[in-house]
């Protein structure tokens, strides 16, 4: 679907790690190119016209990212570097002053790093608690294991909407009912929900989302920040500089900004931004909800084929996501990598930036292959012709 829009897939490879990185479409390399060419200035802060055709571009990618997600307001959308960045301003710009000692965060074993290590820090700076939801038989979240872990002292649920090793999407919107009713936080990390399916923040109510630009056909280096006004309000600039003060006299006098540009500052990744506007509009074209079913149809079509190999050990069997984690026997996963790129064609192997997983499922590393809708089931074939011969795989790795 679409491979003609992209570039990369003119290199003759296979691109089977979209949960790492999403390839770019040319509509969003020409529109950033569009502003390093054309009215490469800086935003809110010049007096002349190509610097008011950047603030327009740069606040319309926000109104685009809010309609995106369907945030109630503009002012709920803050640009980051990335989920990570957006994480750790959440952990350490509201959590921090609002959690007490011995208050109860819980995550799970499956979370990514930047959804893990913002929180340890957080117990260790604090002293409060980080504790995990158990996970079921197949290592998935359920509403119930999640009452069970909920104490008097839980403040806060911090889960991915879908994690990036094992697929497994969660059932948020529950969870938040179940936990405003019992006046506990909840943050999202969005980085591979997001650009996999539609997204509705106010049917969620979830009280932040983290997401990453390059997940999602833009570029690096931009993600979203959304929360909810009220508590953006509330949320300390851990970054603090150019344009997004309105004086500083003096220590004792200093006059913020409103949101969002109160937690933007320095000078923004314009061009970054700009793309990120133009990949929702990529994906829009495309529409959310068919990205969705053709991914599912795609990784249907890839577990048919990969649970008759006998030598394969599939972690996730059963998952919603785009993402089919596994080992082949007896060969190391990052050997088998390896082999595959003789082949040009690209997956994951190792930890996957999951690295508590391992006290969960037992297994430290993993091949990944997750896909997009660029991707093919012919793509598919060629993959499967080459990793169900073991020994094949065995002679050239000597």
């Amino acid at each position: 679907m679409n491979q003609s829009d992209f570039p990369m897939l003119k290199k003759d490879i296979i691109y089977f790690d979209n949960a790492a990185t999403t390839l770019k479409p040319k509509q969003v390399l020409d529109k950033m190119n569009d502003y390093y060419e054309n009215y490469s200035a800086n935003a809110h802060r010049g007096d002349y016209d190509i610097s008011f055709k950047t603030d327009q571009e740069y606040e319309l990618a926000r109104e685009k990212v809010r309609k995106f997600i369907n945030a109630r307001e503009v002012e709920e959308i803050i640009f980051t570097s990335g989920t990570t960045e957006s994480l750790n301003m959440v952990a350490n710009g509201f959590f921090k002053k609002y959690l007490e000692e011995n208050d109860e965060i819980l995550i799970t074993m499956s979370e990514h790093a930047s959804n893990v290590l913002p929180w340890f820090h957080l117990q260790n700076t604090n002293g409060c608690l980080v504790k995990f939801i158990p996970l079921d038989a197949n290592h998935y979240v359920t509403l119930e294991n999640v009452k069970k872990a909920v104490t008097p002292r839980t403040k806060l649920i911090a889960l991915a909407g879908i994690t990036n090793v094992l697929g497994d999407e969660r059932p948020i919107k529950e969870i938040t009912e179940f936990a405003h009713a019992h006046n506990i936080f909840v943050v999202m990390d969005g980085a591979q929900s997001v650009p996999h399916k539609k997204t509705d923040v106010c049917d969620l109510d979830v009280d932040f989302l983290a997401f990453s630009g390059h997940k999602m056909c833009g570029p690096t280096g931009i993600g979203v920040l959304y929360g909810k006004k009220q508590l953006l309000e509330e949320l300390d600039p851990i970054n603090m500089g150019g344009g997004m003060n309105e004086s500083f006299d003096d220590p004792q006098n200093l006059y913020f900004k409103d949101l969002p540009h109160r937690l933007e500052a320095g000078t923004p990744n314009i061009a970054g931004a700009i793309g990120l506007g133009q990949a929702i509009d990529y994906l829009q074209s495309i529409g959310m909800d068919k990205i969705n079913e053709y991914e599912k149809s795609l990784r249907k079509y890839a577990i048919d084929k990969l649970i008759k190999i006998p030598y394969l050990d599939i972690l996730n069997i059963e998952a919603d996501g785009a993402i089919i984690s596994f080992n082949v026997n007896d060969i190391f996963s990052q050997d088998v990598a390896y082999y595959l790129n003789k082949y040009n064609i690209c997956v994951r192997a190792g930890n996957h930036c999951a690295k508590i997983l391992k006290n969960e499922v037992g297994i430290k590393n993993s091949l990944r292959i997750s896909f997009y809708f660029y991707n093919t089931k012919s793509e598919i074939d060629d993959f499967i012709e080459l990793i169900k011969n073991k020994e094949k795989m065995k002679v050239e790795m000597i």
